[in-house]
C-alpha cells in the first residue's frame, strides 16, 4: 500500500476512488429536501438555498475545522522527531534533514493527483484519500525504523506528506460554498484550526515515543505511529460527515444559476494551467503563495541553527519556534477579515511588507534572542497574510470549473519551491551567513510586488478587488 502514493497518476486516482466514492448528486438532493431548497435545471439535483444553504455552510465549516485539527495534529506529531529518527536509521547526522525534505517533496508531488481526484470526485474523495495515504506513510516509516532501512524511511515520509497535502486542500474546501464577500474569512477559519494540532503535536511526541517501548519499535518512530492513527481518524471524519460534498454542491448551484455545464476537460489540470495563464490576478496569487511560503520556510529552517550558534538551548529554540507558529496560524482570522474588508491584493502586499520586516529584524539579530523571536513572529504573521490573501485571490480569479485544478497547482508550486528553498538555505548560511539568507528571502518577494504594480495599470476586476 505504501506504493499507492507514487504509482498512481492523476488519471488513475479517480478510478481508484470509484470503489469508495459514488459520483452522483443524490446527497445534494437530500440536503435540499426542505422549503429552502429549489429544483435545479433539468437533469440536475435540487440544490440548497436560503436558510438551507447557510446551515450547510456552517456544517461544512465545522467538519473541515475538526478535520484540520486532526490533520494538523497528525502532521505535527509525526514530524516532531523525524530528524532524530532519520539520524538513527541512517547513522549519519548529515542525512537527518532528508526526512523533512522528503515529506515536503511528497506533499508537493501528491498535490496534483489529489487535485485531479478532487476535480473528478469532489473534496470528500480528495481529502479522505489524502489522509489515508498519509496514514499508510506513517506505517511505512515505522516499518522502516524496525528494519533499519533508510530508503524505505524516505518513501514513508514522502507518503506521510499526503496528510499535509490534504490539510492544504481543506482551506480551499471552505471556500467552495462561501459567499464571495466572506470567502477570505472562510479560508482563514480553516487555516486557524491548524493552530491546535501544530501546538499540541510536538508536545505529545515524547509520550508517543514511550508508548512503543517493548514493542521492538524505536522510540523516535512512535510519533509516526500515532500520527498514522490520527490521520485515520481524520479520514473517517471527512468520509462520514463531509456530506453533501461542498465542491459538488457548488457545481450544482452554478448550474442552477444558469452557468454553462462543466465538462471533464474544463476541470482538467491542463484547463487549470490555461486559467492561470489567462488571468493576471491568478498569476499574482500563485506567485504570492509560493513566494511567501518559500521565504518563510527558507528562513525558519535555519533559525534554530543560528540560535544554537549564539548559545540558545533547546528550550529557548522551542519557545522561538512556538512563537513563530503562533504568528502563522493564530492571527489568520484577522487576515481573512482584512481580505473581505480591504481586498485580497492589499492583504498580499501587507504580507510582503511584514515578511520583509521580519527578514530585517531576524537577519540583524546577531545573537539577540528577543530580536530573533520577534523576527520569527513577524515571519509567521507575514506568511499568514500571504497564504490567506493569495489563496482567496486565486479562488476569486479563475472559473469555478478550473478551481480544483488551479488550487492543486498552487500547492504543488508552493511546496516544490519551499523544498528547494529549504534545501539551499543551509548552503547559503554556510557560505554567506544567516543575515544574507534573510536578505535573499526578502528578495524572493520582489516578483510579487512587480506583479501587483503591473495590475495597478489594469482595469479593476468586476468585484472591485
Amino acid at each position: 500500500m505504501a506504493n499507492l502514493a507514487f504509482h498512481t497518476s492523476p488519471a488513475a486516482l479517480p478510478r481508484l476512488a470509484d470503489c469508495l466514492f459514488v459520483k452522483d448528486t443524490s446527497q445534494i438532493a437530500e440536503a435540499a429536501d426542505s422549503p429552502s431548497g429549489i429544483p435545479g435545471p433539468r437533469g440536475t439535483a435540487a440544490v440548497p438555498r436560503g436558510a438551507g444553504l447557510a446551515a450547510l455552510r456552517r456544517r461544512t465549516t465545522a467538519v473541515l475545522v475538526a478535520g484540520q485539527i486532526l490533520g494538523g495534529l497528525g502532521v505535527a506529531t509525526g514530524i516532531a522527531l523525524a530528524a532524530v529518527l532519520a539520524e538513527e536509521v541512517s547513522g549519519s547526522e548529515g542525512l537527518s534533514g532528508l526526512a523533512m525534505t522528503s515529506s515536503v517533496l511528497g506533499t508537493a508531488v501528491l498535490s496534483l493527483p489529489f487535485a485531479a481526484l478532487t476535480a473528478a470526485r469532489g473534496r470528500r474523495a480528495g481529502l479522505t484519500l489524502g489522509y489515508l495515504v498519509g496514514a499508510v506513510g506513517g506505517g511505512v516509516v515505522v516499518l522502516a525504523a524496525v528494519l533499519g532501512s533508510f530508503p524505505l524511511l524516505l518513501l514513508g515520509t514522502a507518503a506521510f506528506g499526503a496528510g499535509s497535502a490534504a490539510n492544504l486542500q481543506a482551506r480551499f474546501a471552505a471556500a467552495d460554498l462561501a459567499e464571495p464577500a466572506h470567502r477570505g474569512r472562510a479560508i482563514s477559519t480553516v487555516v486557524w484550526a491548524t493552530t491546535v494540532g501544530a501546538v499540541l503535536g510536538p508536545n505529545i511526541a515524547a509520550p508517543a515515543g514511550r508508548s512503543v517501548r517493548g514493542l521492538g519499535v524505536p522510540e523516535a518512530a512512535g510519533p509516526f505511529l500515532w500520527g498514522a492513527g490520527v490521520f485515520l481518524l481524520a479520514a473517517t471524519l471527512v468520509f462520514v460527515l463531509l456530506r453533501p460534498d461542498p465542491l459538488l454542491t457548488a457545481r450544482s448551484l452554478a448550474a442552477a444559476d444558469g452557468h454553462a455545464p462543466e465538462s471533464a476537460e474544463s476541470r482538467s489540470l491542463r484547463a487549470g494551467l490555461r486559467a492561470v495563464a489567462a488571468s493576471p490576478r491568478a498569476r499574482l496569487a500563485l506567485v504570492a503563495v509560493a513566494g511567501s511560503h518559500t521565504t518563510m520556510v527558507s528562513i525558519m529552517v535555519m533559525t534554530p541553527v543560528d540560535l544554537g550558534h549564539h548559545g540558545a538551548g533547546i528550550e529557548l529554540i522551542g519557545l522561538v519556534i512556538s512563537i513563530h507558529i503562533a504568528g502563522m496560524y493564530a492571527f489568520s482570522p484577522l487576515m481573512g477579515w482584512l481580505c473581505d474588508r480591504i481586498g485580497r491584493i492589499p492583504v498580499v502586499l501587507v504580507g510582503v511588507a511584514v515578511l520583509a520586516c521580519s527578514a530585517l529584524v531576524a537577519g540583524t539579530a546577531d545573537g539577540d534572542h528577543v530580536r530573533s523571536a520577534a523576527g520569527l513572529f513577524l515571519l509567521g504573521l507575514g506568511w499568514s497574510a500571504g497564504l490567506v490573501g493569495g489563496s482567496t485571490l486565486l479562488t476569486d480569479s479563475v472559473p469555478h470549473s478550473a478551481r480544483a485544478a488551479v488550487q492543486g497547482l498552487s500547492d504543488l508550486s508552493m511546496n516544490a519551491a519551499a523544498g528547494a528553498g529549504g534545501a539551499l538555505a543551509g548552503l547559503v548560511v554556510a557560505q554567506a551567513g544567516y543575515g544574507w539568507l534573510n536578505a535573499m528571502g526578502a528578495a524572493l518577494l520582489l516578483p510579487v510586488v512587480a506583479l501587483a504594480l503591473h495590475l495597478r495599470l489594469r482595469p479593476p476586476a468586476p468585484d472591485g478587488r
